[in-house]
């Protein structure tokens, strides 16, 4: 009997249809299910196992009793921290300097106290919430054997009326209640940001140096626009080397000069347009000089791999490679959320509509990957994506909504499909950098 069940059970599994609107080969992000852009990705499931991500749950067991768990409010004149102690009635709260040495000496007092109270006390936790302060305070207390976290801002929840009540006693208690179901290993409860170290820390700034500095540059130029267009000027080309010399000729409609103070703006704007570009020169070059001195030296080998891709460039090789390439993220869906790459459906009762692209994330990353996808078309213009965008969607591309989410499922899958075969040695050796077969 159990075997004749059985056998009915598979043949009936094998008798099923395949749905016609989710092709093997194929992968749709958001609520709709068409115009479905080509992967990138290997369709075989077993070679991509799904890991466990220990920053969204804790996966050691949580001891009421022997664990002191800590958060702390960082602010800029000083830091509020609550504590959980066991055998302690109380809740303690203490209001420190910003002192590290000081939060340190709280933290074994509170030890102290809770095992005069009733019981050792083996684990000390504590968690502050992501900010500006950044991840020295936990590199300096992991160092000095304390378990340190780092909590992830949106994971927080917080009250939604109009105007709720904002002290750093009741931020205290989230942030309280959010370590709690963490530690507790509740699934989605609470999400920790990893940490990074100084050296990686360090990689990142001189590409979003670079990025600060076009945008001053982009914000300078634009001044100077704006400044010679109140006297009918529309010729002048800000960017030349010899641009200063070309203020003393520059003339109104009504054949006058420009009045002295103004041309006194135009000198320091222009001094200040040529500091800028040399400073983006400058790290230009030194980023040339470190991968043609190490070519073999930590992530270098992944940068010039890469950069060898026609479209891409170094400087989009560089942000990829130190903003996502190199962090150790859980799968392939994460690379693409922390792009923020992915859909947002709204979904409910009977309405089900897309709004396009979630834009969550790092938005470094999702900039890049926009511009790399319009370059992608002109220089790619024989890939696979390629095809596929221009017959797909162009058709619709005056509904806003579907031509970001059509865009914005070719941007996510090249990203992934970056991450997925950057260590690959002959992944990026077609002719000339083309990559029809993507």
């Amino acid at each position: 009997m159990r075997g004749s069940l059985l056998q009915r059970s598979h043949t009936l599994r094998q008798k099923r249809p395949k749905l016609p609107w989710l092709p093997a080969a194929k992968r749709c992000y958001g609520a709709g299910d068409e115009g479905m852009a080509p992967s990138l990705l290997p369709n075989n499931l077993m070679e991509r196992p799904v890991k466990r991500n220990d920053l969204s749950q804790s996966l050691i067991a949580f001891d009421h009793s022997s664990t002191l768990v800590a958060v702390v409010e960082l602010s800029f004149g000083s830091w509020l921290a609550a504590g959980l102690v066991p055998h302690l009635s109380r809740q303690p709260l203490k209001k420190l300097r910003p002192d590290p040495d000081a939060l340190l000496r709280l933290l074994l007092r509170w030890r102290d106290q809770g095992i005069k109270a009733g019981g050792p006390i083996k684990r000390i936790v504590l968690a502050f919430e992501a900010g500006r302060d950044g991840f020295w305070l936990a590199r300096w207390l992991r160092a000095r054997g304390i378990e340190a976290y780092v909590i992830h801002p949106a994971s927080i929840p917080v009250s939604r009326e109009h105007r709720r009540a904002k002290t750093d006693r009741l931020d205290t208690g989230l942030l309280m209640r959010a370590v709690l179901g963490w530690l507790r290993g509740e699934p989605k409860h609470c999400n920790m940001v990893a940490i990074s170290t100084i050296a990686e820390e360090d990689a990142r700034r001189p590409t979003r140096e670079r990025e600060t500095l076009v945008r001053d540059q982009t914000r300078s130029v634009n001044r100077i626009k704006a400044t010679l267009i109140r006297f009918g000027i529309r010729t002048f080309k800000a960017k030349l080397r010899q641009a200063t010399k070309h203020l003393e000729q520059l003339r109104s409609p009504e054949g006058e000069p420009l009045p002295p103070n103004t041309m006194a703006e135009l000198r320091r704007d222009l001094a200040r347009l040529q500091l800028i570009r040399g400073q983006i020169g400058e790290i230009e070059r030194a980023r040339l000089e470190r991968l043609k001195r190490a070519p073999r030296q930590g992530t270098h080998p992944m940068i010039r791999m890469l950069a060898r891709i026609m479209g891409l460039g170094i400087e989009t090789a560089d942000m990829l490679v130190h903003e996502v390439l190199s962090r150790k993220l859980r799968d392939q869906r994460a690379v693409a959320r922390y792009g923020g790459l992915t859909g947002s459906p709204d979904e409910s009762g009977s309405k089900r509509r897309e709004r396009g692209l979630a834009r969550a994330g790092n938005a470094r990353v999702r900039r890049g990957m926009i511009q790399l996808a319009w370059r992608w078309l002109m220089f790619q213009s024989k890939s696979t994506l390629t095809k596929w965008y221009r017959a797909n969607g162009r058709r619709q591309a005056r509904i806003a909504q579907s031509h970001d989410r059509r865009f914005g499922t070719q941007t996510a899958d090249r990203l992934v499909a970056l991450r997925h075969d950057r260590r690959s040695p002959g992944w990026c050796r077609p002719a000339f950098g083309d990559m029809s077969e993507l």
